[in-house]
């Protein structure tokens, strides 16, 4: 029996089920679940994700088992709808969308009406009551989305002029309103629209060669295909590479009956959110339409009116809502909104229309919204029993912590500042940026290293890379339901849209506001929590994320729950008390080169470089050791008895005399010595790979003195404060060990210094470990040996994947996006660890290590320490911590709940494993 390949819904039943995501993708399951429930559901069939697949296998072609199925499928949805599609009276048209297993808002087409022809458009001037006017606007629609979608998109056909069709024909269309005198797409009447069609398809056929399609089986197979098609579009690529969504998963083709919410003014459309998707308030939330289409609503093309009283802003208190003007169906949609939210749990994104005052469900999904919604709402419903405790914490993903720590525009300096606009606020958080038109300016300005913010019309889904490129968006259309609103509360970008006092001139690259005019290049700055625009480069705020209750409850819970510690990399006071703040239990990494680069220190780094003789090196070495005990009595206080993980020197010397030649001649003039014999010595410094060369531990065996001072900054530091009674905890780490002799070398030095320390400070005791950070390969295969000697391993993964790949991070970027491009590689292995290889790596390292020392502590003071795949690995593999930077801190601790919560650790499961052998053996 051939697998079945389409899924009818309707009239209250289904052949799919929710489950079935992967199949029939999200918005598939979701209209047979919701046919299933007893919601208000057009009639349909889903073609599966696997027919996309086969589709791309089979050259573009549709095979023709699935033909059948779906013209099958097709006589179900007419019956239930009492309609027949291609007929002369009565006729069913459809719609067809596409519908992914994982939502990408507007990144794939559409096509709409399809099924208007010369044979069914005077069937349906006699269904929708004589209303000619209704009729040629769905077929003036139908024309522009399949001439664009169909017939140039998916097939491929170049026009003769080079300019789009579908820019061709809306041309001709705002020709025609100004022609008329009119604005809205309702004034216009049927002897206005009757001849716009015919010259639309002659427009059509000039332009493209080949005449539009005036069968409706025709339209059916050309809409199916285009949707498969614009899987592999470019936008569509675009937002998979930004999102992460795997390009062989393929789009399910959803097939719907159309309902219309344009058939005059007891019609409408809308879509609306059953919590409000940009702060997470529990109030159903949205924007409406009369007598529109979806499009409207989500084009932005027209300002959306507000769906309830709790949706209107300010400026919206004399306009009136769905649910004062229709409150009969108002109620119908809000029991709706319950039952939906009820039975999936979790916030919802639904789209309707009202056709003659009937209303029909189209969509509903699980809701895109900014991290301090996403916060918000999970709290809320664990609160409200909606959900449980542990699915709050899994729902909320890390990255979305991001947007609570992202500064705000200073309070203080938008009272001075000059208000250029106000529109609606979509996106929270400070925008600070320099103006650009264009999503392909925004990309490069942004690539160049420059701030900026996308200032549009409105945006499409060929915006998405400059959207993605910018610091901020603004558009003068579309409500908080427009593309642009949509896409930045995904990725956590602050936005402001429908800001209607913009009159955008794009080609002049210039925006005017009243009788200001703000070109390319100037700097504006956006609050998207109130949707205020600034002139100029106003001062920014960091975040301050404990103030927000919700925030604070959930990673409380995450904390309760988590199983491994997080910690920070810092190197000073300020950036440890901010860390703290975020809830960093120690400093996994402070690393000691960082100190040296102050002007009164580096002199004496450089002293010691150009030093003739060990004497003179050590005299040079031991001026820098007031500073580092300064340094790290502030480091240690700040941490307040916690675990400090301090790095010794590991860069190569040649970093410190990067010098120009003015600067030569001063360091010449300073050391009493010739400006050539500085440049012979910088010469001689130089090595053909450094960071394979003279660095970490190599060092500090060449030069003990570098060691012992450090040895003695931190170990004097720590006494000191032991003496006042106040709880030190130093981890001192010796970098690039590949061997257990050079971990033996160094540790001795530290070990004597330890001994003069305490004498010095009459102490009996002085609290303190010695380890080792692993960070080359070599370390990993001989972790027993090492961890003989060293009382902690930190994994130095940026190191690591630097050696286990043989990349070089400073020259990556001549490859990399290349390798990522063409899916050589998943993702870019610097950011997100590589679990296969390097991975393997770690967890030999922690298994070798352990195998001689069994209470070995071990964590990552990589840049992976904050990526939240990288620790649910770090919790799986055993480790006892992972450390990253302050901002990442939040991050981590919801990673590391989350991991907890997925996968038991692996070092338990041996455990378990032990225990349940004991027993078998009793």
């Amino acid at each position: 029996m051939a697998k079945k390949s389409v899924y009818f819904f309707g009239g209250g039943k289904a052949d799919g089920t929710l489950k079935m995501k992967n199949l029939l993708g999200g918005k598939g399951a979701n209209l047979a679940d919701m046919a299933s429930i007893g919601i208000p559901v057009p009639a349909g069939f889903t073609i599966t994700t696997e027919v996309c697949t086969e589709y791309y296998d089979n050259k573009g072609r549709i095979p023709k088992h699935v033909t059948d199925e779906y013209l099958k499928a097709l006589k179900k949805v007419e019956k239930v709808m009492g309609k027949k599609y291609g007929a002369k009276k009565n006729p069913l048209l459809l719609s067809v969308r596409s519908g992914a297993r994982m939502s990408m808002p507007g990144m794939m087409d559409t096509v709409l009406n399809i099924g208007l022809c010369a044979e069914t458009i005077p069937g349906l001037i006699e269904a929708s009551g004589g209303d000619e006017r209704f009729v040629y606007d769905a077929y003036r629609r139908l024309i522009t989305m399949y001439a664009d979608v169909v017939m140039e998109k998916a097939q491929g056909v170049e026009p003769a002029d080079g300019e789009s069709i579908r820019h061709k024909l809306e041309h001709a269309y705002d020709a025609l309103k100004a022609k008329r005198g009119v604005t809205e797409d309702t004034d216009l009447t049927a002897e206005d629209l009757k001849p716009l069609c015919e010259e639309f398809k002659a427009t059509v056929k000039k332009s493209l060669g080949v005449p539009f399609p005036d069968d409706a089986y025709k339209q059916l197979e050309g809409g199916i295909k285009a949707v498969f098609q614009s899987w592999m579009g470019k936008r569509a690529i675009a937002y998979r590479n930004i999102e992460g969504i795997p390009h062989d998963w393929g789009t399910a083709v959803n097939v719907q009956a159309m309902v219309f919410g344009n058939m005059g003014d007891t019609s409408a459309t809308g879509v609306a959110f059953t919590r409000n998707p940009a702060n997470g308030e529990d109030a159903f939330y949205g924007e409406w339409l009369i007598n529109a289409q979806g499009e409207d609503v989500v084009a932005g093309t027209r300002t959306p009116l507000p769906v309830n009283k709790a949706s209107k802003t300010p400026d919206q208190k004399n306009v009136q809502s769905l649910e004062e003007m229709w409150p009969k169906t108002y109620k119908q949609l809000f029991a709706i909104r319950n039952k939906l939210e009820k039975h999936y749990t979790d916030m919802q994104d639904i789209e309707f229309t009202i056709e003659d005052k009937e209303l029909w469900m189209l969509q509903t999904r699980t809701g895109k919204r900014t991290g301090p919604a996403a916060i918000r709402m999970a709290v809320e419903m664990a609160e409200q029993k909606l959900i449980s405790k542990e699915t709050a914490i899994m729902r909320v993903n890390p990255e979305q912590i991001n947007e609570l720590l992202h500064p705000m525009v200073d309070p203080a300096a938008e009272k001075r500042a000059n208000v250029l606009a106000k529109g609606l606020p979509a996106g929270p958080g400070g925008g600070v940026g320099q103006v650009v038109f264009n999503s392909d300016d925004a990309a490069e300005w942004a690539k160049d290293g420059k701030k900026v913010i996308l200032v549009r019309n409105e945006t499409s889904p060929e915006d998405v890379h400059g959207m993605h490129a910018s610091a901020g968006i603004l558009t003068a259309k579309g409500g908080m339901t427009s593309h642009a609103a949509l896409v930045a509360r995904g990725w956590g970008k602050c936005c402001i849209v429908g800001c209607g006092a913009l009159n955008i001139d794009a080609k002049g690259k210039k925006v005017t506001i009243g009788d200001k005019v703000v070109k390319e290049g100037d700097w504006v700055s956006m609050n998207g929590t109130t949707g205020v625009l600034y002139e100029g480069q106003l001062d920014v705020l960091p975040a301050q994320p404990d103030r927000n209750p919700w925030y604070k409850k959930l990673m409380g819970w995450a904390d309760a729950t988590r199983q491994i510690n997080v910690r920070t990399n810092c190197e000073t006071p300020e950036d440890a008390a901010q860390a703290i703040a975020f809830g960093a239990e120690g400093i996994g990494l402070a690393r000691t080169e960082h100190m040296f680069f102050e002007p009164e220190r580096i002199i004496h780094v450089r002293e010691m470089i150009l030093a003739s003789s060990e004497a003179d090196r050590r005299a040079a070495v031991m001026k820098l050791l007031p500073f580092q005990k300064k340094d790290f009595l502030g480091i240690f206080k700040a941490m307040a008895g916690k675990p400090v993980t301090v790095r010794l020197l590991d860069p190569p010397l040649h970093e410190f005399v990067t010098l120009d030649e003015s600067q030569v001649k001063e360091l010449a003039k300073h050391m009493g010595l010739k400006p050539e014999q500085v440049q012979a010595r910088i010469a001689q410094l130089h090595e053909l790979n450094p960071m394979l060369g003279h660095r970490g531990c190599r060092l500090g065996i060449a030069y003990p003195e570098i060691t012992e001072m450090q040895a003695t900054a931190i170990l004097s530091a720590a006494a000191e404060l032991a003496t006042k009674k106040i709880k030190v905890l130093p981890e001192i780490m010796i970098p690039l060990v590949g061997h257990q002799n050079e971990y033996k070398n160094q540790a001795a030095i530290i070990r004597a210094v330890a001994e003069d320390v305490k004498k010095k400070y009459k102490l009996k005791t002085l609290d303190f470990l010695v380890g080792t950070m692993i960070e080359i390969p070599r370390a990993c295969l001989v972790a027993d040996k090492i961890a003989e000697e060293a009382e902690f391993f930190s994994f130095g993964t940026n190191d690591l994947t630097q050696m286990g790949f043989g990349f070089s991070r400073d020259d990556i970027g001549g490859f990399l996006p290349h390798y990522l491009k063409e899916e050589i590689l998943p993702v870019d292995p610097f950011q997100v660890l590589d679990q296969e290889g390097i991975g393997q790596l770690v967890e030999m390292g922690v298994a070798r290590g352990r195998s001689t020392r069994p209470d070995l502590k071990v964590g990552i003071c990589g840049e992976h320490g904050g990526e939240p795949k990288s620790v649910k690995f770090c919790h799986r593999s055993g480790l006892n911590y992972v450390s990253c930077s302050p901002f990442r801190v939040p991050i981590a601790r919801l990673a590391a709940a989350q991991a907890a919560l997925e996968t038991p650790r692996k070092v338990e499961k041996k455990a378990a494993k032990k225990k349940a052998a004991k027993r078998g053996k009793k």
